[in-house]
């Protein structure tokens, strides 16, 4: 069916003009009909029924019953709430109070108790079934006669409860025309932000009497509307209530943390120290809350070990000290909940913090400024222009699944109040986004029953779409040039190169936010500080006691872990110095006459511990070179041709580690570590084949613990050939591999001979591919395997040797770095850095994804911060 057009105020006034009472579905409607009499009339000329019948502003009833329950019954709070909502809406459909007892399934002590408690309760309900329009009932439940005319706007809207009122006769008007209503197009933007953009761009302090907003009350839309219109002292009403001030969210989560344990860590209270108007530094963010040493986070401590001494009221008093503000409404409320004179615990929190969660508690509005209206709770807004933010799924309402509420009916009641809601206002506008999260967004379901085109998402519909663009074309932000040339980047990190291929955007946000300290770096920063110390003092180290080491690393990283962490720490910790020192006993450094002194850079907890220097230059190499655009630091020089690089991680394969180093295309979670340090040691050792280690050296833990561990199996070592690979293929290297093979290689090649396999290689290029059956199929398999069988004796399996040749060649090339992968390697590197430096110029954005698409999420640092698609 069409959207059905809806009948102005104006009109539906004109038609009930004449009537003594008019009756409508929901107050606003009311209240715009009663704005256009234009005669004197002696009483209620439009309102609810709830209205008339309690001769005021209705009340959350809800609420009215549960404060009433928890004071004068023993139920757990969810079970009076679950009660109350059941036997109230079961009231509201059925029309009477009593008839929830007709469902076994729902009756229990305390909805019974429910039911006796609010057969004398003066609740909007109450008064509903004992009330009647043309007189109050007798005894026996009949109506009284009475001469008033009277016309109900919308009957269909009404429940059996609210039409029990009603008088025998009265009059219906429809709230729709015959007419189908010609929608406006949907505003369709990139962002949340933009949308809130917009709107401000329409919304001033001299038309927000005129202008209301129309969004989901419990979404992102109300809190980013809220914080704009406050920002720019714009005023409004409707929107947060009483559980959404800072300070009475914060009251709440400053008694939950008194229960929270030793693992809180100060990002856990950020919201909290921000109401206190504490700053703690975001390295600290990541540590437990118990070791961080600052006054606003000490007062925190102090309150929450003595929180099981305090009433509710004291520690309001206290919170509200500390913050320096006055909170005389929740005191109220904790007054009326019973818990004021309580002692706090946890189950008294839990309590709470529910009764927050499920109850609107009722706030002092000044009723000025735009207009904030919940899409699901509203039906009718009278503002000359309205705007519709979102639209999405999250307007359509939950279906109740009650067997005492007919579906169909409130569906229908559902569609009715939707098709309403989207023609409010003389001018409606509405903005809604098409993708989230890099999902369409699904517009609200009811659209499906109301609209005839096919549509999955708002664009497919009529719509305007709006993109960012320079003001001087009428839409979008306006950009300010600063005059200031942008800073040229000239070299790279491999950490840096790792996080700008995954993700360009999110490497941008870890150049201009501070990162929290966190207990991996930390503590892999103290391994590596020991290693380095452990080169340029063996025997301090051997002189020491290791348990004081160990001590001493615990210290550093205690405000990352609990108490209970404690023993597994002082394990790793131990086992780590242990593996390290043995392997560089046994794999000693050889002299330092082939490098230039270092420096050094930053500083070493170990060397401050023992107060020694740590000066050689085979540790912690620092490099950094303009003219291939890489800079890094080497942890340790073995040897002239030899670099390692200690890890506490997980170990890699070295084909994993040549795969994490691909260029065309990057792999899904880059690695150019090795890559990188080679490709600047290969300027420094142009001829030489190199090697890369790495030490992981807490791989071997679980056998160290078993007695069998081999600090072979902690080491991961790739090699670079300062050569092509088909120049590697023809090479003795390449030969000897082949002989140390699989048999019928190993037979077959040394029945061939060095020469004779140089001669079959010789006018072959390998083919790019490294998939086994791809080379199987290729002509060099062909002509290759020809060539070996037919320099081979008919003793030997030439073609299954052939095979197994092709597949040992193939692996070295996968384990290993070829001259040409770090040439291609190098022009990579250079094109980042120019695709970087444009975009740090402004010439292009930092896009959200990387050179493979959508970034690997699990490799990014702010999540947060990065919107979907190239925005």
């Amino acid at each position: 069916m069409p959207i059905r057009r809806a009948k102005r105020a104006e009109s539906l006034y004109a038609e009930v003009a004449e009537y003594d009472l008019v009756i409508t579905p929901d107050a606003p409607l009311a209240s715009a009909i009663n704005r256009r009499l234009d005669r004197p009339h002696f009483g209620t000329f439009a309102t609810t029924p709830r209205r008339l019948a309690a001769g005021r502003r209705e009340q959350a009833e809800d609420r009215h019953a549960f404060l009433k329950l928890v004071a004068e019954t023993d139920h757990d709070w969810k079970a009076i709430a679950y009660a109350i909502g059941n036997v109230l809406q079961c009231w509201e459909h059925q029309g009477r109070l009593d008839a929830i007892l007709e469902y076994d399934a729902y009756v229990d002590d305390a909805t019974r108790e429910v039911v006796e408690v609010m057969r004398t309760l003066r609740t909007t309900s109450k008064r509903l079934s004992e009330y009647a329009i043309d007189g109050d009932r007798t005894t026996d439940g009949d109506r009284m006669a009475d001469d008033r005319s009277v016309a109900v706007v919308g009957y269909d809207q009404l429940t059996a409860l609210e039409r029990s009122v009603l008088p025998d006769a009265f009059d219906r008007v429809d709230l729709f025309t015959d007419e189908a209503f010609d929608y406006p197009p949907f505003h369709v933007f990139e962002s949340a932000t933009d949308i809130v953009t917009a709107l401000l761009d329409a919304v001033s302090t001299r038309n927000a009497d005129r202008v209301a907003v129309v969004l989901d009350g419990g979404g992102q839309y109300s809190s980013l509307v809220e914080s704009a219109l406050e920002a720019a002292d714009i005023p409004f009403y409707g929107g947060p209530g009483f559980v959404d001030d800072p300070h009475h969210r914060a009251f709440v989560h400053l008694l939950r943390l008194g229960f929270g344990g030793s693992e809180t860590t100060v990002g856990d209270v950020r919201p909290l120290l921000a109401q206190l108007d504490v700053d703690v530094p975001t390295a600290d963010r990541d540590r437990r809350l118990s070791a961080v040493d600052d006054p606003g986070v000490e007062w925190l401590r102090t309150f929450c070990g003595g929180i099981e001494d305090r009433t509710f009221a004291d520690a309001l008093d206290a919170y509200a000290s500390e913050a320096g503000v006055e909170l005389e409404r929740f005191d109220a409320e904790l007054r009326e909940l019973g818990l004021a004179d309580e002692p706090v615990t946890a189950g008294g929190v839990d309590r709470l913090a529910y009764y927050l969660q499920t109850y609107e508690v009722p706030v002092d509005r000044d009723n000025e400024g735009v207009l904030l209206a919940d899409a699901k709770s509203s039906a009718y807004v009278d503002r000359p222009v309205v705007f519709h933010l979102g639209m999405g799924e999250e307007w359509t309402h939950s279906a109740p699944q009650r067997p005492w509420v007919d579906t169909e009916t409130q569906f229908e009641r559902y569609v009715g109040d939707f098709q309403r809601l989207l023609q409010s206002g003389d001018r409606q506008y509405y903005l809604v986004r098409d993708a989230a999260g890099g999902e369409p967004v699904t517009p609200c379901l009811y659209f499906g029953d109301l609209l005839d085109e096919e549509f999955e998402r708002f664009s497919d519909l009529d719509s305007v779409e709006h993109r960012r663009r320079p003001r001087s074309n009428g839409v979008g932000f306006d950009r300010r040039p600063l005059g200031v040339d942008a800073e040229t980047v000239e070299t790279v990190s491999q950490s840096a190169l790792n996080s700008y291929v995954n993700s360009p955007r999110d490497y941008l946000f870890g150049r201009l936010l501070d990162a929290p300290d966190r207990e991996r770096f930390v503590e892999g920063n103290l391994f590596h500080d020991f290693a380095e110390f452990y080169v340029n003092h063996p025997g301090v180290v051997a002189d020491a006691d290791i348990d004081d080491l160990v001590d001493a690393m615990l210290g550093e990283t205690e405000a990352f872990f609990t108490v209970s962490d404690e023993t597994l720490r002082r394990r790793t910790y131990r086992i780590g110095l242990e593996l390290i020192a043995e392997y560089l006993d046994d794999n000693a450094p050889e002299s330092d006459d082939f490098l230039t002194p270092a420096s050094g850079r930053g500083t070493n907890f170990f060397a401050d511990h023992f107060d020694e220097p740590v000066d050689s230059p085979l540790t912690e190499r620092w490099f950094e070179d303009d003219s291939l655009g890489v800079k890094g630091k080497i942890d340790l020089v073995r040897s002239p041709t030899q670099l390692l690089d200690y890890k506490s991680g997980r170990k890699k394969r070295p084909t994993q580690v040549v795969r994490g180093a691909a260029t065309d295309p990057p792999a899904d979670a880059p690695n150019f570590q090795a890559a990188l340090y080679l490709t600047y040691y290969r300027m420094l050792r142009p001829d030489e084949r190199l090697e890369f280690t790495f030490f992981h050296f807490l791989e071997p833990i679980d056998d160290v613990v078993a007695g069998d561990a081999d600090l072979d199996d902690a080491l991961t070592t790739v090699s670079y050939h300062p050569v092509s690979f088909d120049e590697y293929v023809g090479s003795r290297d390449a030969y000897e591999t082949l002989l140390d093979g699989y048999t019928d290689c190993r037979e077959t090649f040394d029945d061939l001979g060095y020469q004779g396999y140089v001669d079959a290689v010789t006018d072959l290029s390998f083919p790019e591919t490294t998939d086994r059956d791809e080379l199987r199929d290729s002509a060099f398999a062909e002509r290759f395997t020809a060539a070996v069988d037919a320099g081979t004796s008919d003793g030997v399996d030439a073609e299954k040797g052939a095979d197994q040749a092709i597949r040992a060649l193939n692996g070295v090339r996968k384990r290993a770095f070829f001259r040409e992968d770090l040439d291609a390697f190098e022009s990579f590197v250079d094109e980042r850095l120019d695709e970087l430096n444009r975009r740090r110029a402004g010439e292009e954005r930092f896009p959200v994804e990387g050179l493979t698409g959508e970034p690997n999420y699990r490799r990014v640092d702010n999540r947060d911060l990065l919107l979907e698609g190239d925005r």
